[in-house]
């Protein structure tokens, strides 16, 4: 049982976290950026930079990133799964209003898996960037749409990378919760293969996404059409 309360997909237990629609084709993209933003604003408040030195943040394939004699010091979040959120799917699907009309309109409902990896150029600084970055997301797992709109408004004025096609979902996202996910060895081992790319140091995490509702137009339910 749920219904539409200020915008958000409630239920008797609250609000449901975790169970976000990707109302926009922006939204996953969204979510990796504001991400991203967090751990390079993050590192360098928890004072990684003074241990590392230089460093940079990126969300690309790792096999895209230089290791070896030539690597610098890096944390890179790659988003490596994506997988259905099913109990959002049947809490769309079946969610009406007392006239009939779909409650919460059908949407793609996903979550979202990461690989955060630490990569040093000297002895110890991919531990420390992996660390600070843990600690960071362990103190704050949770982005508000107070940290979210800032972010994506920042990067919309941006140039280049088409960053300004995010101003389009500011408004959209509302929570962003990340949880880690442990990976077995074998699990793990088999990622990285199939990534093609050195094995490094790293973590994964699931990012559990509240969307804001969007207005749409009132749907029809199943038990309606069959009337």
């Amino acid at each position: 049982m749920s219904w539409v309360c200020r915008g958000f997909v409630v239920g008797l237990s609250g609000v449901f976290e975790g169970m976000g629609e990707m109302s926009s084709p922006l939204s996953i993209a969204s979510v990796t950026s504001v991400i991203k933003s967090v751990l390079e604003n993050g590192l360098v408040m928890h004072g990684a930079t003074a241990v590392v030195g230089e460093l940079a943040v990126t969300a690309m394939p790792p096999d895209r990133i230089t290791t070896g004699a030539d690597e610098r010091s890096q944390l890179n979040i790659y988003l490596y799964r994506i997988t259905p959120n099913t109990a959002w799917r049947a809490i769309s699907s079946d969610a009406t209003q007392p006239n009939g009309a779909r409650a919460v309109p059908l949407s793609l409902s996903l979550d979202l898996h990461y690989l955060l990896t630490a990569y040093g150029e000297r002895d110890y600084h991919a531990e420390t960037l992996l660390g600070s970055a843990m600690e960071l997301l362990h103190q704050t797992p949770v982005f508000t749409h107070e940290t979210i709109a800032p972010t994506l408004a920042s990067l919309a004025e941006r140039s280049g990378s088409g960053a300004s096609v995010f101003a389009d979902v500011i408004n959209s996202i509302d929570r962003i919760t990340l949880s880690p996910e442990f990976l077995s060895m074998e699990d793990l081992t088999k990622l990285w293969s199939a990534l093609q790319a050195r094995f490094r140091l790293s973590a994964t995490y699931q990012a559990s996404v509240l969307m804001r509702a969007a207005p749409d137009v009132a749907v029809p339910s199943r038990t309606s059409r069959n009337r």
